[in-house]
């Protein structure tokens, strides 16, 4: 369905854009100095099936209403924005205790696992920017087009699990360091909130 040149192109250019600093790697990093890399990975994992709904939408032509609405385009970006401000305000009241998952890790994992999938999924850029960048590697000659946007999208979450499995790994171990002191636990919540805080502000205020 897709060349070898195609697909390594595609592939280096997912690896590089998830390699650039944005919401989603620091939402990653944050989660996982907080929590450890396991909770990282969740975190991830969640994203990337908010990808797959992105995939989804486009594949199927439905990230073409999010262009064309600026109502539906507003509705999703302020539910994202409302979120990421929720989860601040948690971690601005909660002790360095607190923040750390309870008892239940199936239970904490499965919350950041859902956080990493409503912050994707409710970035209506996430669509409009698969909408404008798969297609540049569709070639109508080699098969139906809806397929090979399945596929992009595929390669691309493979990428961005690479990417940001890497970035778990290294926040965890960060977390491990600073979690070492009360001290530097409380400044961690507040850097964690500080970035949720920004990464809802960024989001409420992209245009179309």
């Amino acid at each position: 369905m897709l060349s070898i040149e195609t697909f390594s192109a595609f592939f280096l250019a997912s690896a590089l854009l998830a390699i650039v600093p944005g919401p989603d790697n620091v939402f990653v990093l944050t989660q996982s100095a907080l929590h450890g890399k396991l909770s990282g990975l969740a975190v991830m994992f969640g994203l990337c099936t908010g990808l797959l709904v992105h995939t989804g939408a486009v594949a199927f032509g439905v990230a073409v209403i999010f262009p064309a609405s600026a109502l539906a385009f507003t509705l999703l970006k302020v539910i994202g924005a409302s979120y990421l401000l929720y989860l601040a305000w948690q971690i601005f009241r909660s002790s360095p205790e607190q923040i750390r998952l309870d008892g239940n890790p199936q239970r904490g994992m499965a919350a950041l696992y859902r956080r990493g999938i409503i912050m994707n999924v409710t970035n209506p850029k996430v669509s409009i920017f698969f909408l404008a960048f798969l297609p540049q590697f569709a070639d109508p000659a080699r098969g139906p087009i809806s397929l090979q946007m399945v596929l992009l999208g595929g390669i691309f979450i493979v990428a961005t699990i690479l990417v940001f499995g890497a970035v778990a790994l290294l926040g965890g171990a960060l977390g491990e360091w600073l979690n070492r002191s009360a001290q530097a636990q409380r400044i961690m919540n507040w850097v964690a909130g500080t970035v949720f805080v920004g990464l809802a502000l960024k989001l409420v205020t992209i245009e179309r």
